[in-house]
């Protein structure tokens, strides 16, 4: 099985497909604190990250921000007090790659050395 947190984007190109449901629940695995929702009938990756004060959120977001420019991929990023909500989703086939999973696993790595970060 493909080890996302040692995995690297791929650009995409056209109009991709989304991965297959099983292949999206087989990634999973590889991200317990991750769920898979569908907001207007597209699936999403997404996690809130809890904080000690919004300053700490918002940090949090930022490093997210610098990791998504790097990889050209950007998610939704919601900050409030004391937490961030984080959705992955790749927007040109209005659905999840193998992309999103991997960012996903990246912010996992980014967690655990994020200040004031709590378990969520």
């Amino acid at each position: 099985m493909l080890e996302l947190r040692q995995a690297r984007c791929l650009p995409c190109s056209g109009k991709p497909s989304p991965l297959p449901d099983a292949e999206q629940q087989e990634l999973l695995k590889q991200l317990p604190a991750w769920q898979i929702i569908e907001i207007e009938g597209v699936a999403r990756l997404q996690r809130v990250f809890h904080f000690g004060n919004f300053a700490q959120a918002l940090a949090f977001a930022n490093d997210i921000g610098k990791l998504a420019e790097a990889a050209d991929h950007h998610p939704a990023l919601l900050t409030e007090w004391g937490r961030l909500t984080v959705s992955w989703w790749t927007h040109s086939c209005a659905g999840l790659q193998l992309n999103d999973f991997i960012l996903a696993a990246r912010c996992d790595l980014l967690s655990e050395t994020a200040e004031g970060l709590r378990q969520s």
